[in-house]
């Protein structure tokens, strides 16, 4: 299902995929995110850090009548506090969506599926 965006001069379909990289791009720019995590690891079968081309699985887009949600599924690295981590990705997240997109995101939710300690 695509976003769907009415203008002036027709109609602009923003696909999911779309919206699932620009929400797993900003979120993997933020200090102490590690990488994106896929949502089902166990059907996935999927236990390390998705790569860029895979944010789709780390990414859900749910589209309701008055906007979308988002949850987005991270891995962040030990020794940060989730919390700031988890709000400066919610704060991105919806900004890049505004800027790049044109799309309101009514909420952004994070759920940290891991902690990986990082070797200096």
């Amino acid at each position: 299902m695509a976003v769907k965006i009415k203008t002036q001069f027709g109609t602009v379909d923003i696909d999911n995929d779309v919206i699932s990289t620009v929400v797993g791009g900003a979120a993997t720019d933020n200090y102490g995110v590690v990488g994106m995590a896929s949502r089902n690891q166990l059907r996935d079968n999927v236990n390390d850090i998705l790569k860029r081309e895979n944010y789709s699985r780390g990414v859900v887009v749910t589209q309701n009548d008055n906007g979308i949600s988002i949850d987005v599924y991270i891995i962040v690295s030990y020794g940060t506090k989730i919390s700031e981590v988890s709000k400066n990705v919610q704060s991105k997240v919806k900004y890049n969506l505004e800027s790049m997109l044109g799309v309101t995101a009514n909420s952004v939710n994070v759920i940290v599926q891991g902690v990986q300690v990082l070797a200096d």
